[in-house]
């Protein structure tokens, strides 16, 4: 192995109970972009990203909603360009009926500039979608402790 080389997240896959209902979220709601289905009985999942790269993949072999007292992922989080691209997020989502662990953008941490809104998809797995600058004016819900680790 090279000292140079670097590994980098490649894709993200989630289990869900309701294909159906997580594809259209993550594509309609969130707004990312389908590049396969697999449509077999059984074997149903989706994968989601650009020219054809996966970043986010769905696999329908879930029995039970997300369980956070269980190893495993912890959230997922996906950066925007801007804290107003946030907000809209944010009020797409509430339109939508998406259950928020805080109320709005919240920093990251006290006098922390990055900052994001903290939400929960149909199986209860736990998203942020974040900016790295605008939220120094925002609130940080969790004190001394990084505001993503305990939502």
């Amino acid at each position: 192995m090279s000292a140079t080389s670097t590994l980098r997240t490649g894709h993200i896959g989630l289990n869900v109970t309701d294909l159906d209902r997580s594809l259209a979220f993550y594509r309609d709601v969130l707004g990312f972009g389908v590049i396969a289905e697999g449509k077999e009985q059984g074997r149903r999942f989706a994968f989601f990203g650009e020219s054809g790269r996966p970043t986010l993949t769905l696999w329908e072999q879930a029995q039970g909603a997300y369980d956070s007292g269980r190893a495993g992922l912890h959230h997922l989080a996906v950066e925007a360009d801007t804290v107003e691209r946030v907000r809209e997020y944010e009020a797409t989502l509430r339109a939508y009926g998406v259950d928020f662990a805080y109320d709005g953008v919240v920093a990251h941490g006290e006098g922390a500039a990055s900052g994001g809104i903290f939400f929960h998809d149909p199986d209860g797995t736990r998203l942020e979608i974040y900016a790295p600058s605008g939220a120094e004016e925002a609130p940080a819900p969790s004190g001394t402790a990084p505001t993503c680790g305990f939502f």
